[in-house]
């Protein structure tokens, strides 16, 4: 039997061997890890067979016919960050003096529908906006309650520089609102305040907001109109911006798509701006399509009254072939009650193409290429 002094002796005796078969274990593992974190660096991952991934189009789908489907980029829209908005609140309007108030209806025409011109150049900030905004107006007096009117949002009609180009000046398309209520005819507040007001009056501006109703940067856009009455304002504007000599030398933007702008009004008397779009038709045949709906004047197929929506169902099958180019944007703009009209029309017109209009109408807002404004 050892004694307890040899075991010692002998256990102390292996110390020395142990730590070296340690060491030489953890040396070795030390190795081998640095390589494998070295081999991982330069060793390329390995490539999958996966299917590339694609920008979410979204197609509309119809078992009817084998007609190519109209594709709608869900892109992200544009925040237009350098849109000028609220530059004037209602607490600070600024007061623009009135240039120029003249009636745009010629003889037999119903109602009353007047081009007001206000100066901007006193604005401090400057009033700037650009084409598809809106500007706001505070009518002078008080109400039944003693109150200051509230004020009405109008569309604007002219581009960013004006009716005389110099860029300080802004211009409204207005029709005095009248109604009858218990045999009495009632005029409205602003409209009648605006179609009243002389050269020289001065009237308090808000604004500009709006940012639904923008062009496209793109030269190459199509733009197709649908408006009625007065919602012919921003219309003007995008159409003087793609069409006037003076403005495309100042914008540096040559329009180089095409411009179909369909109007609805009751008499040829009260179609607006009229000289203008007919010029534009004459000097730019290529870029420009005008399609009238005059309603006690002409009929449509059925042998009724002739509107906007009848137009867009004779056009179906070339407008929904516009429509198909993504480069394509529709602008609605007008009284409130065009709306379901043209939403009936436009999907009897997609129904031609085999398409399902309520599928598609959300696609093309998502794209920022639907755009309305009516009231």
């Amino acid at each position: 039997m050892y004694s307890q002094a040899k075991v010692i002796a002998g256990g102390l005796a292996h110390i020395p061997v142990v730590i070296a078969v340690f060491y030489f274990i953890l040396t070795t593992f030390n190795k081998r890890a640095l390589k494998f974190v070295e081999e991982a660096k330069t060793k390329k991952p390995e490539a999958k067979d996966v299917e590339p991934k694609k920008v979410a189009v979204s197609k509309i789908e119809t078992p009817k016919t084998e007609t190519p489907k109209i594709e709608a980029p869900l892109v992200v829209k544009k925040k237009h960050a350098d849109v000028p908005v609220n530059i004037y609140r209602p607490k600070t309007p600024y007061e623009g003096t009135v240039i120029e108030n003249y009636s745009l209806l010629k003889e037999g025409a119903i109602g009353r529908v007047n081009h007001i011109t206000f100066d901007l150049k006193d604005s401090d900030p400057f009033l700037n906006y650009v084409e598809g905004q809106s500007i706001g107006i505070m009518p002078a007096g008080e109400d039944a309650n003693g109150k200051p009117h509230k004020l009405r949002l109008y569309s604007i009609a002219s581009t960013r520089h004006g009716d005389n180009f110099n860029g300080n000046t802004v211009s409204l398309c207005v029709r005095q609102l009248q109604y009858e209520k218990d045999g009495e005819t009632i005029n409205g507040v602003c409209s009648t305040y605006l179609c009243n007001i002389k050269p020289g009056d001065k009237v308090k501006i808000t604004g500009p907001v709006g940012k639904e109703m923008l062009l496209p940067d793109e030269e190459d856009a199509n733009i197709v109109m649908l408006a009625t009455g007065t919602g012919i304002a921003p219309m003007r504007a995008y159409l003087r911006r793609m069409f006037e000599a003076t403005e495309k030398e100042k914008n540096k933007w040559n329009f180089k798509g095409k411009a179909w702008l369909f109007m609805g009004a009751p008499k040829s008397a009260n179609l607006l701006y009229e000289e203008d779009l007919q010029r534009y038709l004459t000097e730019y045949p290529d870029n420009f399509k005008y399609t009238k709906a005059i309603s006690r004047e002409q009929q449509n197929t059925k042998g009724g009254r002739m509107y906007i929506q009848d137009r867009v169902l004779e056009s179906a099958n070339e407008l929904f072939n516009m429509i198909e180019d993504e480069k394509t944007h529709i602008y609605l703009c007008g009284l409130k009650g065009m709306e379901p009209g043209i939403d009936e029309a436009m999907t009897k017109a997609a129904e031609e193409k085999g398409l399902n209009w309520s599928e598609l109408r959300p696609q093309l807002k998502k794209a920022g290429r639907w755009h309305v404004e009516t009231y």
